[in-house]
């Protein structure tokens, strides 16, 4: 991805979580040039990767597979005697036509929550014992307190304030509803680790090659600089 395409997919972000009124901690306003100088006072946002944060899946198609998204709160489950946070919180952000690509976690359980805007389509598949894709059988899925069960591939269609959870080894893709606009999402769930907790089928990648054609806006979370 340019790094203009990022630029502008965060400002989108950012404006979407203004207009929901969903504020966001002090962090997330650091400039790049703010980072030359954090001291190890914010080690836990490094270690942590909390932040803002984007994906193209390694595509390079971000408008038609991939979204953007902020790491509001996150504990380390390799650290786990300096970060004891056994939970994640994100912002996640889809326009329309924008894809979220099948996957299973193996650690981690969430709840994805439509925060407003349009209404997201989550896709939901069991997962068979070689962790490929179960196209037969049922899936009982848990939406705001109620428990029902699905055909294999239905789509759950989440308005704002409804939520589904997601457990391990349940395939799910989502994507935007076409015609109702674009969604902000919230994600809660155990310790989050995009470098090792994501089973895509089939595979992808997950952070973008980013070309340098102007200045970062802010920096990504797989991008601070070491405290000096």
């Amino acid at each position: 991805m340019k790094r203009s395409e990022i630029n502008k997919a965060l400002k989108e972000l950012e404006a979407m979580c203004a207009r929901h009124c969903c504020y966001l901690p002090p962090f997330c306003a650091f400039t790049p040039e703010d980072w030359q100088h954090k001291g190890h006072e914010y080690d836990e946002i490094r270690d942590c990767m909390l932040g803002w944060d984007i994906t193209d899946y390694g595509l390079g198609d971000f408008d038609r597979i991939g979204f953007s998204l902020i790491t509001i709160r996150n504990g380390n489950r390799k650290m786990a005697g300096r970060y004891p946070k056994v939970y994640a919180e994100k912002l996640l952000y889809l326009k329309e036509g924008q894809y979220a690509p099948n996957h299973f976690h193996w650690y981690k359980t969430e709840d994805i929550i439509n925060r407003g805007g349009g209404n997201v389509l989550i896709r939901v598949y069991n997962s068979l014992p070689d962790e490929e894709i179960d196209y037969e059988s049922d899936v009982t899925v848990h939406t705001d307190g109620r428990c029902r069960t699905v055909p294999a591939g239905t789509r759950i269609r989440l308005t704002p304030g409804e939520s589904i959870h997601i457990r391990q080894y349940l395939y799910h893709d989502f994507a935007v509803e076409e015609g109702s606009g674009p969604v902000l999402l919230g994600e809660v769930s155990q310790c989050n680790d995009d470098n090792t907790d994501n089973r895509f089928n089939p595979p992808v990648g997950r952070f973008p090659e980013i070309e340098e054609d102007e200045p970062p806006y802010r920096l990504l979370c797989n991008e601070y600089p070491a405290a000096k």
